[in-house]
């Protein structure tokens, strides 16, 4: 299993990473499955598998879940009832009955956790965890 401190910083060395849209390029640009597979491809050599093209608004139709069967491919699933833990993958539902299509890693624990993840329009960013957030989250995974 990959070391989660290694992961937490790796997360953080793209904080800064302006939000382009399918881009997985640290200080270039990232969305938030590209977050994910730079850090994957630091830990690995290369990335599991390429990602298929997708639009911005891909999850808002129909019921395939992309996300969730790469991450099930991929990564280790958590269990729900487990702790948070740093370095979890975290995917989200933008909203109730939606396709999940937000990924984080968790940056902190504790009384007041973080994640770190690229957003539109604010690039690659650490938020807090909030209690909002939090009841969005879909599936939490480890990296292998």
């Amino acid at each position: 299993m990959a070391d989660p401190d290694r992961i937490v910083a790796l997360a953080r060395d793209w904080i800064g990473t302006p939000y382009v849209h399918q881009a997985s390029a640290k200080g270039a640009g990232a969305d938030c499955l590209g977050l994910i597979r730079g850090i994957w491809c630091v830990l690995y050599g290369a990335e599991p598998e390429a990602p298929p093209p997708y639009t911005p608004d891909w999850g808002e139709f129909g019921a395939d879940e992309p996300l969730l069967s790469g991450a099930l491919r991929h990564l280790r699933p958590v269990a729900q009832d487990a702790p948070l833990a740093g370095a979890d993958v975290l995917l989200f539902r933008m909203r109730a009955g939606a396709v999940a299509k937000h990924l984080g890693i968790v940056s902190e624990t504790g009384r007041a956790p973080r994640f770190v993840h690229a957003y539109t329009h604010h690039g690659v960013i650490e938020s807090p965890l909030t209690t909002p957030w939090q009841s969005r989250i879909a599936a939490r995974f480890r990296f292998p």
